[in-house]
């Protein structure tokens, strides 16, 4: 249990899942390394889950077995990246989790418009950024 700085009130910790989609490794480590354990005083990163093909990212969250608490996609990903895979699973899934898109050009921000993306950081990654919108996406 944390306490918040707002009202000096107990809050519940919220403890998340997080699935990570990006063909570069580096990547995925940045955003682990960014994010860390507790992006925010009330919420806890309980699980990281990693892929790097789209074709994973559709498989895990199309598992029944499986929730995720947000999606973190890289738009930068090749062949096919996080923004057109962010649309389809949106347009797909009928709760889909809240997404951050990880976009390498602030130019590109109408791109994650059209994906549908609740949130968008792009590269080279600002750790609070990043620390910021996964907490908020937890929170939503």
């Amino acid at each position: 249990m944390t306490v918040s700085t707002t009202t000096g009130q107990p809050t519940e910790t919220r403890r998340i899942r997080v699935l990570l989609f990006s063909d570069d490794r580096t990547t995925r480590d940045a955003v682990r390394f960014a994010v860390g354990t507790r992006p925010a005083p009330d919420v806890e990163v309980e699980e990281w889950h990693e892929v790097a093909t789209p074709t994973m990212v559709e498989m895990a969250v199309k598992d029944e077995s499986n929730h995720y608490d947000v999606l973190v996609l890289d738009g930068e990903a090749q062949p096919y990246g996080g923004l057109g895979l962010c649309r389809q699973l949106k347009n797909e899934l009928f709760e889909c989790p809240p997404v951050l898109v990880l976009i390498g050009r602030r130019e590109d921000g109408w791109l994650a418009a059209w994906s549908q993306a609740d949130a968008v950081v792009t590269h080279p990654l600002d750790h609070t950024a990043v620390a910021e919108a996964v907490a908020r996406l937890a929170r939503s």
